[in-house]
């Protein structure tokens, strides 16, 4: 019995796929502009153009801790990632091909097991810098054997300016974005909002 509630509240209403698959569309055209800023980046960072990817690569974790802290359930970050990777590819034409996609799995397990590793309980400024910091390592272990960047002089730099970018962007934005989104009252029907009221009921009834 308590094996059957526990697979239906693992179980993703229709409103939460619906707004899982629009995060993983939105931000895949997100990530797909945030390529173009790569390269101009590139190009203005001149002959250290090829760190342009480490100073914006926490950029492309936004959208996992984005998705796990407003649904809150299994999953869900590394199914958005991915989502957003296939709109790169499939629809806009990313020169990386499937990889994107091995790629777009691993950055959103990493950003997703901090909120995994809290049972989806704890939301706090920590676990989203933990999140951006470990999907930007993971990815970095991915990449650095792809590019064979392990042997290279400047492989600390390149790791120390990921997991920054990773920390800024990827984490601690994800979390600004998250409340500015959740203050608006839009995500009031999703597991944030019901966590939220929760919260605020027992409150509301002894001021009562």
């Amino acid at each position: 019995m308590s094996g059957t509630s526990e697979r239906r509240r693992a179980r993703l209403p229709l409103r939460d796929i619906v707004l899982m698959v629009m995060l993983g569309v939105v931000f895949g055209f997100l990530y797909w502009a945030l390529v173009q800023a790569w390269n101009g980046l590139a190009v203005a960072m001149g002959p250290a153009g090829d760190l342009a990817q480490h100073v914006l690569l926490g950029g492309w974790l936004l959208v996992a801790p984005i998705a796990v802290a407003i649904i809150r359930k299994p999953f869900v970050g590394i199914i958005a990632e991915v989502i957003a990777s296939v709109v790169e590819v499939v629809f806009l034409g990313s020169p990386v091909g499937p990889l994107l996609l091995v790629a777009a799995a691993i950055q959103g397990a990493g950003s997703e097991l901090p909120f995994a590793l809290t049972r989806y309980r704890r939301f706090g400024w920590g676990v989203y810098a933990a999140s951006g910091v470990l999907g930007a390592g993971l990815v970095f272990v991915w990449s650095a054997f792809r590019f064979d960047w392990y042997g290279q002089d400047i492989l600390a730099l390149r790791l120390g300016m990921q997991l920054v970018s990773g920390l800024v962007l990827g984490g601690l934005l994800a979390k600004v974005i998250v409340d500015r989104l959740h203050g608006t009252g839009v995500l009031d029907e999703f597991a944030i909002g019901r966590a939220d009221a929760a919260l605020r009921g027992p409150v509301a009834r002894r001021e009562r």
